[in-house]
């Protein structure tokens, strides 16, 4: 059985960095979109990542930044996946395929037509978000997960993923889960205990 990934997306800090990599991260994820509630400079971002392990995955949240500026980036913070969250096209998508790093296409979903856009895209995973008219992300709202059907990509479930709902995530069979808001205190700042029951409410489907 595939074990699902759990992504902590948002990440701020290090205090919170390693709780979520303690209960069982397997990626954490910076926002370094500037208009993002939960941006983080590449200089801090790579202050808290200099201190943790290497076999913690790191990804690095740009929404319609310039290849150049993402290059830079990854090479400061030493990025294992790069999530385009904004209007990329499948071309710029693909010009990462030089570069030693996954790519993570973000689809923001109001209904099948934008599950189906995902076969333009020939990226290392498609991320699936709610749609939201005026915010890339981190919104908390969800979408109907019995539209995503069958896709032939690995697929990270994302858009207000809580405690709550995170082993109906996970059941649905997709590559991974990508968590924020649902597990904050306020925006950019974990609710440690928020996130270690999440962590225990989906124990038994990861094991």
């Amino acid at each position: 059985m595939l074990i699902v990934k759990v992504k902590i997306c948002g990440i701020t800090n290090y205090q919170d960095a390693a709780a979520a990599m303690d209960m069982g991260a397997d990626l954490l994820g910076f926002n370094f979109y500037s208009r993002s509630p939960r941006f983080v400079s590449p200089e801090k971002a790579k202050e808290i990542i200099s201190k943790l392990p290497a076999f913690i995955d790191i990804a690095g949240v740009f929404v319609n930044a310039s290849f150049e500026q993402i290059r830079e980036t990854i090479n400061q913070c030493q990025l294992d996946w790069v999530q385009l969250h904004g209007d990329e096209d499948p071309q710029f998508c693909q010009s990462f395929l030089s570069l030693n790093v996954k790519t993570m296409k973000a689809l923001r979903v109001k209904d099948q037509t934008d599950i189906k856009r995902a076969d333009s895209f020939f990226t290392d995973a498609i991320l699936l978000d709610a749609f939201h008219p005026e915010k890339y992300g981190g919104t908390g709202i969800t979408f109907d997960w019995n539209i995503i059907g069958h896709i032939e990509k690995r697929i990270f479930l994302a858009g207000g993923i809580n405690p709550d709902n995170a082993a109906e995530a996970v059941e649905l069979g997709v590559y991974g889960i990508d968590v924020c808001s649902g597990i904050e205190k306020t925006p950019g700042k974990k609710d440690h205990k928020k996130m270690k029951k999440l962590f225990e409410n989906i124990r038994h489907l990861r094991g």
